[in-house]
């Protein structure tokens, strides 16, 4: 997974929302565990390298990563927080320089991820029009999550961050709800729908709510998914071949590149389109 990606962000994320792996000490390769599946050749323990992590904490097989069994890692996104535990948290000491600060480093990785998702979500968010009503509340919560990552290490492995995202969910929700309003007819409620293999091709979903829906392997191709709220939805192997996802709400690049498609699928303007498409 240690390789630097580019991407474009919302204007306003900024640069320390955007994975720098040349600034990252390969956490995303040691600090979380593999199970040996279709998306990882190998199991591999949490806290342990994988064994295609270089000295330079790059990887061996980066552009080899499908064909070698590794797919899972192409689809992962650390938000950015790989580089800040690296550069901030830790001040620049690696976990092999210093081994003493492994355990530490490798728990507060995951706390780091989620707190840089939240804010991903949150700086979206406030780009709404729509989201006016509750812009002030989407701020104070971007800046107290901001604060949080700046937080020392002990700080941030005593964190309840299960605590605060039920918080900043609830202001996503009700930011999707106004966003979702704004479409015309009835919207479709599919949220944490079980749909996988589903034949959905062409499906009026604009503005469906599909937050947190199993949509493995799904046939998507020319789905209208305008506007939809697509947060947390498993487009793994989903075939999103020519669909409308003009305007869908808090969509990742790590989803888009978990799922298939074409040139003709239509993609909000903060996310590329993925090489393998």
């Amino acid at each position: 997974m240690s390789q630097k990606h580019e991407r474009p962000f919302p204007d306003a994320a900024g640069p320390g929302l955007q994975a720098d792996c040349g600034s990252c000490f390969g956490l995303c390769c040691v600090a979380l565990p593999f199970a040996a599946s279709a998306d990882f050749a190998i199991d591999k323990d949490g806290g342990r390298p994988c064994p295609n992590l270089q000295t330079d904490f790059r990887c061996g097989i980066h552009a080899q990563l499908r064909q070698r069994g590794y797919s899972g890692c192409t689809v992962f996104d650390c938000f950015g927080a790989g580089q800040q535990v690296s550069q901030v948290t830790f001040g620049g000491r690696d976990w092999r320089q210093a081994p003493h600060t492994a355990r530490q480093m490798f728990d507060v990785f995951p706390v780091m991820r989620q707190l840089h998702e939240l804010l991903w979500y949150l700086t979206e968010a406030l780009a709404l029009p729509p989201a006016r009503p509750v812009r002030g509340e989407l701020r104070r919560a971007l800046a107290k999550t901001e604060r949080l990552t700046g937080g020392s290490a002990r700080e941030l492995t005593e964190l309840d961050v299960a605590a605060h995202r039920g918080d900043v969910n609830a202001l996503l929700l009700r930011t999707s709800e106004l966003v979702r309003a704004t479409v015309p007819g009835r919207k479709k409620d599919r949220r944490g729908a079980d749909l996988v293999g589903a034949d959905l091709r062409g499906a009026r979903l604009r503005g469906a709510d599909l937050r947190g829906a199993c949509l493995i392997a799904a046939d998507l191709k020319g789905a209208d998914l305008r506007s939809a709220d697509l947060i947390g939805a498993d487009l793994r192997d989903a075939d999103l071949s020519g669909a409308d996802l003009t305007g869908s709400i808090f969509l990742t690049q790590a989803q888009l590149n978990a799922a298939r498609g074409d040139t003709a699928a239509t993609l909000p303007p903060a996310l590329a389109r993925p090489a393998h498409w």
